[in-house]
């Protein structure tokens, strides 16, 4: 049954458009194993667990584990929380959960366990997927601590790395799970799987304020935007995947789970991207698709290693979540000769706009390329009225096939994320000139973009505030070359007490916070600069910073 927020006859107009289909990734897959069972579907770099997973193994190990999943009892609609690094396994598990109508909660590896129980509580999960160890330490301890902290009868389920398949021993709450057998697992699975229209995973986004949101998704969404960037990338069968970002976001979800699962198509994945190991990998597997944020591409030309290695099998680089500077991304195509393209969009919305081959590089690095069709952009200015003409400069607006279903069980999130008569808003200020290409030239949310992370200044705001020796806080964006930008808090103490970076981000630690989240410079004052209407000047802050890294 699709989901109630997407009815039929939108759903019907969609695939007559043919942007989306009747197909699930579990159906192209199981094409796959019967077609070429013993090509690469993933391959993991060199020191990763796992080696080489065929499509046939692909296939019959995620039916192994969906069937395990049914048999300990999960329900079709259960949702889970998976908290795996990327590799071979956290895709089996993701199309596991597909074949067994389950709905996966993604939840990023490096998140903390203040995020990590949130997640789950907020989505309603009954059980949590990991490896036996997590954070450093035995995931089973987490559980322990998470079914006292708000998350009462969580199970919890380990599973090994797809290495060890065919003999790999899930774990449930403990107790070994043994495989039904291929008569068992039909007869379990029959009439549970997902459709394409069905919400299939629930991941977060970082919100301006609080903890994250949740974001629903359907497949069909993804398929579409394959389609996209298939034909911005001139994608083939013949093309070898590397995803750098993490697979339960958006940008890791098409690049690493449904583009190359409906090529066919080997991906290239590592459990933590680290420049030397990558880059030696894109020469050892022929890589010619590379998927990654500005930063990763920027350690990469940074690397002695870069003019060292022969890059040359490189034809496309996807980029984005970040601004793409247009020098760094000029010397990438200059020195690999392939080409830079990006998407401009969210979790939430998809995509609005994209570079293509056929761009100039002008096009390809100045803007974030030219609006989608079939996304219907809009663009309101800041009192939601919609504009007309060209340029148009505001904030920009769409609603098509590559958008969410919206946030979960939060009304005000989606007030703020829908206008009221549907179409789904971004948080930048941007400039569509008359041909239709659109350019980022502002943000209208207090959110640090750190290397493709979204950072909410607010939400750490919040959690520094709580520091006994904090008085007021203030988080803002400095300038960063590799990063594009980096967290520094300006703080004001109890009686001038003095604190450092360290008791702060020990702190922030022993709080549950993520280590993304962390600050990296603090200065204290003994007050924070005000706005005419009482506000703290953020602008002055900015300002501050970047007059201190230049006498620096």
């Amino acid at each position: 049954m699709a989901h109630p927020m997407f009815d039929q006859a939108l759903i019907d107009a969609y695939v007559a458009a043919g942007w989306w289909g009747t197909e699930t990734l579990g159906d192209v897959v199981a094409r796959h194993a019967a077609s070429r069972p013993d090509a690469p579907a993933y391959i993991a770099v060199d020191g990763d667990p796992a080696g080489v997973l065929t499509w046939a193994q692909y296939h019959e190990c995620s039916s192994q584990l969906a069937a395990v999943l049914a048999q300990a009892g999960l329900g079709p609609g259960d949702r889970l929380g998976v908290v795996l690094p990327d590799g071979a396994t956290v895709h089996t598990v993701f199309l596991a959960a597909e074949k067994a109508g389950l709905v996966v909660v993604g939840i990023g590896a490096r998140a903390g366990p203040a995020e990590v129980r949130h997640l789950l509580a907020r989505t309603g999960a009954t059980v949590l997927v990991t490896h036996a160890d997590l954070f450093g330490g035995p995931a089973g301890d987490l559980v322990d601590s998470l079914r006292v902290n708000g998350v009462p009868g969580l199970r919890h389920i380990v599973v090994p790395d797809v290495v060890d398949f065919p003999d790999w021993p899930v774990l449930v709450d403990g107790a070994p799970v043994e495989w039904p057998g291929v008569a068992g697992a039909a007869r379990l699975l029959t009439g549970r799987a997902l459709g394409p229209d069905d919400l299939f995973m629930i991941n977060s986004t970082s919100g301006t304020t609080g903890l994250p949101k949740c974001v629903l998704h359907t497949e069909n969404r993804w398929f579409y935007f394959h389609q996209l960037a298939a034909a911005a990338g001139a994608l083939t069968s013949d093309d070898v995947f590397f995803g750098a970002v993490p697979a339960p976001f958006g940008f890791g979800l098409w690049t690493a789970h449904f583009s190359p699962g409906v090529l066919g198509c080997p991906t290239v994945v590592a459990a933590k991207f680290d420049v030397e190991r990558t880059l030696r990998a894109v020469v050892a597997h022929r890589v010619s698709v590379l998927a990654c944020v500005s930063t990763q591409f920027i350690m990469m030309l940074n690397s002695p290693l870069f003019d060292e290695l022969d890059l040359s099998s490189l034809r496309v680089m996807f980029t984005g979540g970040e601004a793409v500077p247009f020098a760094r991304a000029a010397a990438f195509e200059d020195r690999t000769g392939a080409k830079v393209l990006q998407f401009y969009g969210s979790n939430e919305t998809g995509v609005l706009s994209g570079t293509r081959l056929t761009d100039s590089r002008e096009r390809r690095f100045g803007t974030a390329g030219r609006v989608i069709d079939a996304m219907a952009v809009r663009v309101y200015d800041d009192q939601g009225t919609q504009m007309t003409g060209a340029p148009l400069v505001g904030i920009p607006a769409c609603k098509g096939p590559a958008t969410c279903v919206g946030y979960l069980d939060d009304d005000d999130a989606n007030a703020q994320l829908f206008t009221d008569d549907g179409w789904m808003l971004m948080g930048d200020v941007v400039e569509i000139d008359g041909d239709g290409y659109l350019r980022v030239i502002g943000r209208t949310s207090d959110i640090i973009i750190r290397g493709g992370k979204n950072i909410s200044a607010p939400a750490l705001e919040a959690e520094i505030a709580e520091h006994p020796d904090v008085d007021l806080v203030a988080a803002v964006s400095m300038p960063d070359e590799t990063f594009g930008e980096r967290v520094c808090v300006y703080v004001c103490t109890k009686d001038a007490v003095p604190i450092t970076l360290s008791d702060v981000t020990g702190f922030l630690a022993r709080r549950g916070v993520g280590r993304e989240q962390f600050p990296e410079r603090l200065i204290q004052l003994d007050a924070l600069p005000r706005s005419s209407g009482g506000k703290v000047a953020k602008g002055e802050l900015r300002a501050d910073i970047r007059k201190r890294l230049g006498a620096e």
